[in-house]
């Protein structure tokens, strides 16, 4: 409770934490799954190599 007896929402601490890590988590996904491929085909990559860094960003994703 705060001084005017309401109480008030706490944004940080554990919850905060929590939240970045699943939005990181989330980006990474995103990245891996949409966006590398696209831009892979767009420079040309081989889909050998696309697959091995769609692997790398999901273990990066992996240790948050």
């Amino acid at each position: 409770m705060n001084q005017n007896g309401s109480e008030t929402a706490d944004h940080g601490g554990v919850n905060g934490g929590e939240m970045a890590s699943l939005l990181l988590g989330a980006g990474f996904a995103l990245a891996s799954l949409i966006l590398l491929p696209a831009v892979a085909q767009r420079i040309g990559l081989g889909s050998s190599l696309t697959i091995a860094l769609r692997g790398a960003l999901m273990r990066a994703a992996n240790r948050i």
